[in-house]
């Protein structure tokens, strides 16, 4: 059995930006076939951005180390200060499966001014633009990452020591025009979308990202059972008041186990807080009106109903199995945003508890 590795990649602050997140994800997942285990919103201070750069120049192939030159320089320039009002910001997503390090390289390939076939994810979203006599114009990775076991360690270690200080929920990345109410707002990628790998979570953020709205926080998350029934919990009035006790409480327990993976009655009082064996991705949204933004791209919970172009109409099969789950409100979100503990950091222990046992 071939022994697992782990692999980053990061979306730059550009692509963040131009709303390219969902593709990437998507392209990620479902062309590498490795398991998304973590990931974590950054907006890096200098020390983290210079370490950081200071790490990416090891090629003695002239040709690939002025590549490393390039990016370097990007870091350098990109990671920090403010643009537009905003804050650079970057998603960091760990990637977790045999031979994971060569999967991530060639799906997000190198980056060369020669190409434009679209096969790798620098192909589509990196740019490498040079004028006539040779000299680069215009520079995007789109995606960084290492491509060397050891640099992937390396680099994983550095972000997980700025994880609590230059990581979590960005809520002060973006700044808004004066008077304007911002909400936060939760949305929760379903695990039918994890059922093996595929483009369905990028395709989910893709389509989010028509709301105009801004990623702030994101975290891979395996609900237990006591989160999913707190999570639920005023669902199962309703259900009881329009099925009957014994039946709407029977349709309530298979919902906590589509999110959890186990129904509350059969799961032992010891185990109720453990995490579930079922993943979702908690994703943390920000803008004026945000909860409305993000509901009218979400549609209503019948898939049937949905109207095209929407999340359930796109995504969804049945009431249940509907891809996505929205915030109803603003005090919903505040709610379930504490019961999936999204402000907890599960990126630097996975990476300590990985490195721990190697």
């Amino acid at each position: 059995m071939q022994t697992e590795e782990l692999a980053y990649a990061i979306v730059t602050p550009y692509s963040m930006r131009k709303s390219r997140t969902g593709g990437i994800v998507g392209r990620l997942i479902s062309r590498t076939g490795l398991d998304l285990v973590a990931g974590r919103m950054f907006a890096p201070g200098a020390e983290l951005a210079k370490r950081y750069a200071d790490s990416i120049v090891t090629e003695t192939d002239p040709r690939h180390r002025a590549t490393q030159e390039l990016i370097r320089q990007y870091i350098l320039k990109n990671f920090t200060g403010e643009k537009n009002g905003q804050r650079p910001r970057v998603l960091f997503l760990i990637f977790r499966g045999p031979d994971a390090v060569e999967k991530i390289h060639r799906t997000v390939g190198h980056i060369v001014h020669e190409r434009t076939s679209g096969e790798t994810i620098r192909d589509t979203y990196g740019d490498y633009i040079t004028d006539d006599s040779g000299n680069v114009t215009y520079f995007e990775p789109g995606v960084l990452a290492a491509f060397d076991p050891k640099a992937v360690g390396r680099d994983l270690k550095l972000w997980a020591d700025f994880s609590d200080s230059d990581g979590g929920i960005l809520d002060r990345a973006v700044s808004y025009r004066p008077n304007a109410q911002a909400e936060k707002t939760l949305v929760l990628i379903k695990p039918d979308n994890f059922k093996f790998p595929n483009l369905r979570p990028g395709g989910v953020i893709e389509v989010f990202s028509r709301s105009g709205l801004t990623i702030i926080g994101f975290k891979v998350h395996c609900m237990s059972v006591a989160q999913a029934e707190e999570f639920y919990g005023p669902v199962l009035l309703v259900l009881e008041e329009k099925l009957g006790p014994k039946s709407g409480r029977e349709n309530w327990e298979s919902i906590i186990e589509f999110m959890a993976g186990r129904k509350p009655s059969e799961c032992p009082p010891a185990e109720r807080d453990a995490p579930g064996t079922e993943k979702s991705i908690a994703i943390v949204y920000q803008g004026v009106d945000a909860v409305r933004k993000i509901r009218d791209v979400l549609g209503p919970t019948d898939p049937a109903k949905a109207p095209p172009g929407s999340i359930r109409r796109e995504f969804g099969q049945t009431i249940m199995i509907n891809a996505a789950h929205a915030s109803d409100s603003p005090e919903n979100a505040k709610r379930e945003m504490a019961i999936v503990q999204i402000d907890e950091n599960n990126f630097k222990p996975l990476i300590e508890n990985f490195y721990r046992h190697q």
